[in-house]
């Protein structure tokens, strides 16, 4: 079951309405300027990841969009409203995954969960929100016992429990297996289908790249650069491989005319995915010992695009 039944208040029709507007936002901590001017929007019914090392300025942003930062200068709107002067009303309407639970340490996951649903008038299942967040089975266990990904998940669905137009996630995948990855993406995915604004700040890029629609990059407190996905991984042609053993990319490289990368994940041929060069690639390890493990011909990655940006910037 999808989440149509659970998010009653959909707002089809208006995906390409802008939920977020951030212009020229300043956050200072005494000193030392976290963010720095920076200007980015979030669309209705899409996932705009934020991205970028820790330190960037990602959370200080996320916080003041939400209310809870101070800020120097700027102007923040969430579904149009100032999220200082408004906070109360836009709280009905928002939901807040912090990276820190905020959870009374011996309070149980079924009974907060129902708590925080009944704090809202149009009330979302509790059993609904306990099954789509994998915490079924875990409804006696109390905050202190869960584990890192089982935290995360708990505060995920706190954050889901008001039916919000608008939520933001902050790390939501960190310290969460492989299976609980994978159900937080389906989430996100499907509150966007539904007309949902979804702001998701992580540093894991891959994560991003499996279920954004749009791109914030953050860098020393500067957004660098928006735009959709797809067109910041653009039409470009790659072939990432790897080898039984370390080559010489560059004599690789010379042999097919083209520019090899190396990478912590093998190589990466830039310019072509062209099954040729797959077949001479594995011609010149032979001839050299070495034997192709795998390869991957497509678009490039989100890790590749980022940073192209940062060395055209000279970030």
């Amino acid at each position: 079951m999808g989440l149509g039944a659970l998010w009653l208040r959909t707002v089809r029709g208006m995906s390409n309405d802008l939920a977020l507007d951030v212009r020229d936002l300043v956050v200072d901590y005494g000193s030392v300027r976290a963010v720095d001017g920076v200007t980015f929007s979030a669309r209705r019914g899409a996932v705009t990841a934020i991205i970028g090392p820790n330190g960037a300025g990602k959370t200080s942003s996320i916080e003041a969009c939400e209310g809870y930062r101070r800020t120097f200068r700027g102007s923040i709107r969430v579904l149009g409203l100032d999220p200082v002067r408004d906070h109360s009303n836009l709280t009905k309407r928002m939901g807040v995954m912090l990276q820190g639970g905020g959870i009374y340490p011996s309070a149980r996951v079924g009974e907060t969960i129902r708590h925080y649903c009944a704090l809202y008038d149009d009330v979302v299942s509790p059993d609904s929100l306990i099954e789509k967040t994998g915490l079924m089975g875990l409804e006696r266990r109390t905050w202190r016992a869960l584990s890192g990904g089982e935290k995360q998940r708990l505060s995920l669905a706190l954050a889901l429990a008001g039916r919000p137009e608008i939520v933001f996630l902050d790390e939501p995948t960190a310290g969460v297996d492989i299976d609980g990855r994978a159900a937080i993406r389906r989430l996100a995915r499907e509150l966007a289908v539904d007309g949902c604004a979804v702001i998701m700040a992580t540093h894991e890029l891959d994560e991003a790249e499996r279920c954004a629609d749009d791109v914030v990059i953050f860098d020393r407190g500067k957004v660098v650069h928006q735009s959709s996905l797809a067109a910041l991984l653009g039409s470009d042609q790659s072939i990432r491989f790897t080898t039984s053993s370390p080559i010489n990319e560059e004599e690789l490289g010379i042999h097919l005319g083209v520019t090899i990368r190396p990478g912590d994940d093998g190589y990466t041929l830039l310019g072509s995915s062209d099954a040729v060069l797959v077949s001479r690639i594995d011609e010149w390890l032979k001839s050299n010992g070495v034997s192709l493990r795998s390869f991957v011909a497509g678009g490039r990655r989100l890790e590749e695009a980022v940073q192209e940006l940062r060395e055209g910037r000279a970030l």
